[in-house]
Parts: structure tokens; C-alpha cells; sequence
């Protein structure tokens, strides 16, 4: 029993010894560096710019000018224009439609027999009052002569006595205000005056029946007043209109509109906007994977708030929208691709269009991604591994970044676009390691041997 204690203790001993030994021999563990727990991020740099800051806004094209198509007088269509059709381009004077003119060329030949009878009429009452003249010169020579008392009795009533009255009745009318009148409207009719005027009258009427014939016969005959695109049609050879009828309606291609909504504070960003000073623009519309550009102006800006959405809407003339727009991104002057060029689409009325317009012109401002910004118009910077948070304010936004004031944003300065939820301002945070590539075509100078 003794003996198996005594064994059983030498065990123990020996395995506490192997035990320490072990703990003893073992080798020291590696060090490694502490475990940084700071998250890391995605950053990119600020791009700081100058110049005239862009403006930018959406819209929808549509006609600056058109006008409605209709018969100004009545008849049978004799002749319509192959091309007075919906979409159809029609070049200016160009006839768009003629009214049987038949009838409104007799109504002209009608006048022009009118004006030739009534210039007749005219050249008689003439003739008429030249010899009226003639006669009255003649009686009043005779009651000047030694005859002039036959002529005291002579009736009242005679032509004569109407023409050239008595001595006692010239008397009598000297004091009667009311018969002397009736005898000096007698006189005026006997010289034949009031007679020829009523002829001229009647030629002066022949005449503007003669004008309103012509001109009924130039109606017969319709132009288009502008270069167009026709809209709309309901007309068919054939068949009869009136006066005042539409027939359809044509657009004015010489230049389109745009109308634009911008904010208040968009708005305020353009300078001398309502004070008619020229201000340009460029106009966007994507077609087949390309993106095309047409220069524009802006021709005027709405003094009404839009009651829907309470913004400004601002109207840009585009001139010459179907000679085609120029790749987006070329050069303003640029020589376009010739394949480009050849599949460059005219601008279209109703089409959706981006648009971007001359601002005021800023020494400073900078452009930041639109997924760096955070509520309360909040921006993360990185400094030195930490996060500084900046409010910055402003000046424009689109679908993909936001223009702001450059005040505190500091020199290469980079922003947080990603891999961060939440900050608070001194957080430490990590930034991928950049690469720096060596430039493969610049030779490393050989180094200075050692002396």
C-alpha cells in the first residue's frame, strides 16, 4: 500500500515536472500590431472649379409660333398639296391649298364693268355742271342789263325764276333765314355740283367693289406664311369649305421653345434674368445612345409663378431646331464625327430635354458627388484619418452631384461617398491605399556611384 502511494506521488512529481519544463521550453509568441477597429471608407477628391456657373433644368419642347389653317371664303377645293400631310415639312409661300376661283374672277370682271359705267356717269355730271355754270353766268349778265326789269314778274314757280330769282324775292331772302336757305340749296342744285359728287361717289363705290372682288379672289389661293412642320390636317381635294373652317394647323421650324422650371433660388443664380440682357444656353436630347446639343438663348422668363409647382418658368428659343444637333460632347467649334454628324436627329416637338444655362460667374466653387451629402446639407471630409463635418451651401443640384461654395471646404479635400452610416466630427477612419503607378515611359536616373 505504501509502496503504491510512494508511486503514485512519483508520478504526479514527474508529470508537474514535464509540466514546467514544457511551460519553460515553450517559445514566445509572435506580437502582433494592434487591431485598428477604425471602418474603412470611400472617398473622393473635391473638384474645385471657377468661371460661370452652369445652371441646369428640364423640360419639354414645343412650338414657338403656329397657326391654325382655315378658308377665308367659300368654295370647292381644286387643288391640295401633296404635302400638307401630318409631320410633313412645307416651305415658305409654298401653296397649301386653291379654292375654285371661278366665280370670284367673274365678280372681278362684274366690278371692273362697274367702275367703267360709273366713270361714264362721272365725265356726264361734269358736262352736266360745266354747262349749268355756262347758263347761270348767262342770266345774271341779262339782269344786269338794261332788260332786268322784264324779269320782275316773272313767276315763282318757273325753272328760270328757280335758277335766277327776282330782285324782290333775292330781297325777301336777304331777310327770311329759312327760304333763303331752300334758295340757296335750289342754287346749289341748279350748277349740277351736288350731281357730280353723287357720281363720284358711286365710282369711288365700283372701286372698293373691285378691291373686295381682287381681294376675294386672292383668298381663293392659300401660302404658307412660314417654313413649317404640319401638325395636323382634315382636308381633301374635292371637297367644299366655308369661311373660317380649320382645315388643320402648321408649325413654325424656324425656331422651337423650351419651357424650363427652375426654383426660386435657381433662378437667382442667373444674373440680369428679367431684365432682358442675352443670356445662353445650351439644349440636350438624347437619340439612339447619343447625346446631342442645340444652342440656345433665353427668350424670356414667366413674371407669374406656376400655381402647380410653384416655380419660374423660363422659355428658351431654340433657332433652327431641325438642321440637326452636335455630339454633346464636343468642343464648342469642334469638328464632328462624320458617322455622328450623318445620324444627327432634328429636335423634336415634345420631346423631353435637358438644358444647361449661363449663371453668374463665380471665382470659386466646388463640385461634390451627390452621394456625399448628408441631411441638414451635411458633408464629410477627411483630414489627417478623421472626419470633419462641413454644411455647405448650395447652389445647384442634378441627378448626380451638387455644386456649392468652396468657404471651408479647405485644398485637397476629400469627401466621404460611401462606407459610413453615421459619423460624429474627430472619428477616426481608414482610406484605401492608392498606388502610385510609375510613368513607364520616363527613364529613373541612374544613382550616384559612392565614392
Amino acid at each position: 500500500m505504501r509502496r503504491q502511494f510512494i508511486i503514485g506521488a512519483l508520478i504526479i512529481a514527474a508529470a508537474v515536472a514535464v509540466g514546467a519544463l514544457l511551460v519553460w521550453l515553450r517559445p514566445e509568441p509572435a506580437k502582433k500590431p494592434e487591431d485598428d477597429r477604425a471602418p474603412l471608407v470611400q472617398v473622393t477628391p473635391v473638384d474645385i472649379r471657377n468661371g460661370k456657373l452652369a445652371v441646369f433644368g428640364s423640360g419639354t419642347v414645343r412650338a414657338a409660333e403656329e397657326v391654325n389653317l382655315a378658308a377665308e371664303v367659300a368654295g370647292k377645293l381644286v387643288y391640295v398639296n401633296p404635302l400638307l400631310r401630318e409631320g410633313q415639312n412645307i416651305g415658305n409661300g409654298a401653296v397649301l391649298f386653291r379654292i375654285d376661283p371661278t366665280d370670284y374672277r367673274n365678280a372681278v370682271q362684274s366690278a371692273q364693268a362697274d367702275i367703267a359705267a360709273r366713270r361714264v356717269d362721272v365725265l356726264q355730271a361734269r358736262e352736266e355742271m360745266t354747262i349749268a355754270r355756262a347758263e347761270l353766268n348767262q342770266f345774271a349778265k341779262r339782269a344786269e342789263g338794261p332788260g332786268a326789269k322784264l324779269y320782275a314778274g316773272v313767276d315763282n314757280n318757273d325753272y328760270a325764276a328757280r335758277i335766277l330769282p327776282p330782285e324782290s324775292l333775292t330781297r325777301q331772302t336777304s331777310t327770311t333765314g329759312e327760304k333763303g336757305n331752300h334758295d340757296n340749296k335750289t342754287n346749289r342744285l341748279a350748277t349740277r355740283e351736288p350731281q357730280l359728287r353723287s357720281a363720284r361717289a358711286g365710282l369711288q363705290r365700283a372701286q372698293a367693289q373691285l378691291a373686295d372682288a381682287n381681294s376675294a379672289l386672292r383668298r381663293t389661293t392659300v401660302r404658307a406664311p412660314f417654313p413649317g412642320i404640319v401638325r395636323s390636317e382634315q382636308i381633301a381635294k374635292g371637297s367644299y369649305v366655308a369661311p373660317g373652317q380649320t382645315l388643320g394647323s402648321i408649325i413654325n421650324s424656324n425656331s422651337f421653345e423650351a419651357v424650363i422650371p427652375l426654383s426660386e433660388k435657381e433662378a437667382a443664380l442667373i444674373p440680369s434674368l428679367f431684365s432682358g440682357g442675352r443670356i445662353e444656353a445650351s439644349v440636350f436630347f438624347d437619340y439612339g445612345g447619343s447625346r446631342y446639343r442645340w444652342q440656345a438663348f433665353v427668350d424670356r422668363a414667366s413674371n407669374v409663378l406656376n400655381p402647380q409647382t410653384r416655380t419660374i418658368d423660363l422659355l428658351l428659343r431654340i433657332p433652327n431646331p431641325l438642321r440637326g444637333g452636335v455630339p454633346a460632347a464636343l468642343k464648342q467649334g469642334g469638328q464632328a464625327d462624320g458617322a455622328l454628324a450623318s445620324s444627327a436627329p432634328p429636335l423634336l416637338i415634345g420631346s423631353f430635354v435637358e438644358v444647361s444655362i449661363d449663371g453668374m460667374e463665380l471665382p470659386e466653387y466646388a463640385s461634390i458627388p451627390l452621394a456625399a451629402l448628408r441631411p441638414g446639407n451635411q458633408i464629410w471630409l477627411v483630414e489627417a484619418g478623421r472626419v470633419k463635418v462641413v454644411e455647405v451651401k448650395i447652389l445647384q443640384r442634378t441627378d448626380t452631384e451638387i455644386l456649392v461654395r468652396s468657404d471651408g471646404l479647405g485644398a485637397d479635400a476629400k469627401v466621404i461617398t460611401g462606407g459610413l452610416s453615421s459619423a460624429i466630427a474627430g472619428q477616426k477612419v481608414r482610406v484605401p491605399e492608392q498606388k502610385k503607378r510609375q510613368n513607364p515611359g520616363k527613364k529613373q536616373k541612374p544613382k550616384a556611384a559612392a565614392k
